[in-house]
């Protein structure tokens, strides 16, 4: 009985060897070996296109436009960040990097790959972008990185960051990653506590501490957003956002001349329909349905928004296509417009939505 069943299982062995068929040790899955042929098949008809991910020739095209920044306060060293060099003219080499990489500078100084260190001047910035450009000495400059299109990346495509984490023990420190996603829009806090959203791209490659500022490339070695931000929690892994490239240069002459953005003015007093508090200050009552939106306190006298139909009370809800959830939304959407632009504002009163058209000023705050 015991050799019938031997000689069973042996046979069983040979057949299942013999058939070409492999097993994986994963609970009971097992499958099919594919072989180069079929693979190849399964290629052409799902139209899948395999491509090699080694970064290295590319990391070389620009790893040189990469510098550290080092930001001193009245001749103490305040902290540091990154940067890039996106243009030579014929003195200067220019330098984009975050707007709080050099915030209260009083003196910058730019390391480069090859240990050189030299004196920087910052030309200007906006802390609402957090984009800013500093100018060296042409002569000092490297290599100047390449810019490319942030609107061309797709879910998935390898990026690969540059930048000097920590400090400059880890400068120049290269991280790979993949576009996690696209067209976010994060809440952060700028000049009040979550008062803008800044619309990124989001990465899973490391950023950490002193990668603010530096570049985010494309596989091709392409600049495609500018590094400056992750989440930090303990339950929070591989989340970090870059602005996208061409959000910075539609500014960069602005700020190369040393000139500030114009921004729009809507011309209201404003509060988030949620702020009960102050709702009730002005005895302004929201009906429960309405869950998101901005209430109007005021209107200011000789701004676009005196000539439209507004009055207090009123619920904005979407200017343009765009769906304002609260302040900060407001304000992302109205500087996307230029001063003298005439929007169309959507409003909730008394239960029924209506459209009004404003004129957008100046705002000289």
């Amino acid at each position: 009985m015991r050799e019938k069943f031997l000689n069973l299982f042996f046979t069983l062995f040979v057949f299942f060897l013999g058939a070409g068929c492999m097993f994986f040790v994963n609970k009971t899955f097992f499958k099919h070996e594919i072989t180069t042929e079929e693979i190849q098949t399964i290629i052409e008809n799902r139209d899948i296109t395999i491509t090699d991910n080694d970064i290295s020739e590319a990391v070389a095209k620009v790893y040189n436009s990469v510098v550290m920044i080092k930001n001193y306060q009245k001749g103490e060293y305040a902290g540091s960040g990154s940067g890039f060099v996106y243009k030579t003219d014929d003195k200067y080499g220019y330098i984009l990097t975050n707007y709080h990489v050099v915030e209260d500078s009083t003196s910058l100084k730019v390391l480069y790959t090859n240990e050189t260190i030299v004196d920087a001047t910052k030309l200007g910035g906006d802390e609402y972008l957090d984009v800013a450009v500093i100018r060296v000495p042409k002569s000092s400059v490297l290599q100047v990185a390449e810019m490319g299109k942030a609107s061309d990346l797709e879910l998935g495509d390898t990026v690969f960051a540059v930048g000097s984490p920590v400090g400059e023990e880890y400068y120049n420190t290269v991280t790979r990653g993949i576009v996690s996603g696209l067209d976010r829009k994060i809440t952060v806090s700028v000049k009040s506590n979550e008062d803008w959203v800044m619309k990124s791209i989001q990465i899973d490659a490391a950023i950490n501490p002193g990668n603010s500022g530096g570049p985010l490339f494309s596989n091709e070695g392409k600049v495609i957003g500018i590094n400056s931000m992750k989440l930090v929690d303990s339950s929070v892994e591989g989340m970090g956002f870059s602005i996208m490239i061409e959000d910075a240069l539609n500014y960069t002459d602005t700020f190369e001349a040393g000139k500030e953005i114009e921004r729009p003015l809507l011309g209201i007093t404003l509060t988030n329909v949620d702020e009960e508090a102050t709702l009730s200050r002005y005895n302004i009552k929201i009906s429960k349905d309405i869950e998101y939106g901005i209430v109007v306190i005021s209107v200011a006298s000789d701004s676009g928004a005196s000539k439209s139909d507004l009055r207090q009370g009123d619920v904005i809800i979407k200017i343009g296509d765009e769906k304002i959830i609260n302040q900060a939304y407001l304000k992302y959407v109205l500087y996307s417009y230029e001063v003298g632009d005439t929007i169309d504002v959507t409003y909730i009163r008394n239960g029924k939505e209506y459209t009004t058209k404003v004129t957008l000023t100046k705002n000289d705050g």
